[in-house]
């Protein structure tokens, strides 16, 4: 009898059409893979990856021009080609699906980049992600802080308060009863 093996980690699934020799190749060269039929957007999408390196984002884009049958592979296909040029961020898409690597956003970030980057368009959508990761967000954070800070400030003072009006309340009384 054999014991239940336990996998620790999802494996990737790259789709078979999708040569990732020649992907990471052509990424190595300019930092593009495009499928055929998206021979004719190299030249705006090697303008999209110049325009993310003057604002710090070192992109890697791939496009293919199939559609996987959930969007887990354009994933990993992101994240294939991240690790093979670390630091980088890398935006995976089909025509209808969008997947995201990056050691320098946050997945929160990376999501609203995909969602964005859903146009059918490689340009487009490669614009569209850039966008998103070089756009000022709301603050959450300091914003949390500073709410947990007043609330914890309002408690404090509203315990002293009562206790204070007890005070006064109990020495008022005390000085009424004597006479």
């Amino acid at each position: 009898m054999t014991e239940a093996q336990f996998v620790g980690f999802l494996p990737g699934y790259i789709p078979p059409e999708i040569d990732m020799d020649r992907v990471q190749s052509d990424v190595a060269d300019d930092g593009i893979s495009v499928a055929p039929a998206y021979q004719a957007d190299i030249p705006a999408l090697r303008q999209v990856v110049a325009d993310a390196r003057e604002q710090g984002i070192d992109l890697k884009i791939v496009a293919i021009d199939v559609n996987p049958p959930i969007d887990t592979p354009l994933r990993d296909i992101a994240s294939e080609v991240g690790m093979a040029n670390p630091g980088s961020t890398v935006l995976a898409m089909s025509p209808s699906y969008a997947g995201t690597y990056s050691t320098d956003f946050d997945r929160v970030t990376l999501e609203a980049g995909e969602d964005l980057a859903e146009t059918g368009n490689p340009v487009q959508s490669s614009t569209n992600f850039v966008g998103e990761l070089t756009d000022s967000h709301f603050a959450w954070t300091p914003f949390t802080i500073v709410v947990i800070f007043v609330t914890v400030l309002a408690v404090v003072t509203t315990r002293m308060l009562q206790k204070w009006g007890k005070r006064a309340t109990g020495s008022k009384a005390a000085s009424t009863s004597v006479d």
